[in-house]
């Protein structure tokens, strides 16, 4: 049993690979390149770095990104200081035909929704389990003011959530997250809208009003890439 198991793993493990090496040709020689946070990115960081001199550097959305490809020998620019970033690549931890995600799980979704809002193009990389009908299997994160934890809780119970501390765990902005579990998620570009506006709430992981432009899925066929 434990053999099959690490079976699976390692087919995913490779999904994931797969996945990330194929967005390699998505970047543009002599660019910035937006770098998301999570697995699949770090097997995306590894890949970059096989083209580290072909590229002006990188933009992280997370300290853990930033440490990473330093360690590559990659430069880590600062947004700010991005005039242009053609491309943005990240994982998720769900995502539909349609390119709407739910992201956070490793609690970057801030940093990662406004990376993707600056950049031309986003690229999704994920294996074949991530690919749903519906979002809302995984619980959706929500980035919170500390203050503000219970009055939003309040308010994401009244939608019909079940929001849950991630306990022990602050973001890299010195923030909160309420993981919301059983929400119904039929239309996320409105409950994306609805979450945003309650006060005290950063953002959450919907990303569905900046979906992705294109996904490569790994599955055990090879690279499937869809986009709308």
């Amino acid at each position: 049993m434990l053999q099959h198991n690490l079976q699976i793993n390692m087919t995913q493990d490779e999904q994931k690979q797969a996945a990330a090496q194929a967005a390699i040709q998505y970047v543009p020689k002599g660019s910035l390149v937006g770098v998301g946070t999570g697995s699949t990115a770090n097997y995306f960081i590894d890949a970059l770095a096989t083209i580290k001199h072909q590229i002006e550097g990188a933009v992280a959305s997370s300290q853990a990104t930033a440490e990473r490809l330093k360690k590559h020998g990659i430069e880590v620019v600062e947004l700010n200081n991005a005039d242009n970033l053609p491309v943005y690549v990240d994982g998720a931890d769900e995502v539909t035909r349609h390119l709407h995600m739910i992201k956070g799980g490793g609690g970057a979704l801030t940093r990662e929704k406004i990376v993707a809002a600056v950049a031309r193009k986003f690229i999704c990389i994920a294996d074949q389990s991530k690919l749903v009908d519906v979002l809302g299997n995984f619980p959706l994160p929500v980035e919170v003011i500390p203050m503000a934890r219970s009055y939003v809780a309040r308010e994401i119970a009244l939608l019909g959530g079940q929001p849950a501390l991630r306990v022990g765990f602050t973001t890299d902005n010195g923030n909160l997250i309420l993981d919301v579990h059983n929400l119904n998620i039929a239309n996320p570009v409105e409950l994306e809208t609805t979450l945003n506006q309650i006060a005290g709430v950063v953002t959450n992981g919907l990303f569905a009003r900046r979906g992705a432009d294109l996904l490569l899925l790994g599955t055990q066929q090879g690279v499937e890439t869809i986009k709308l």
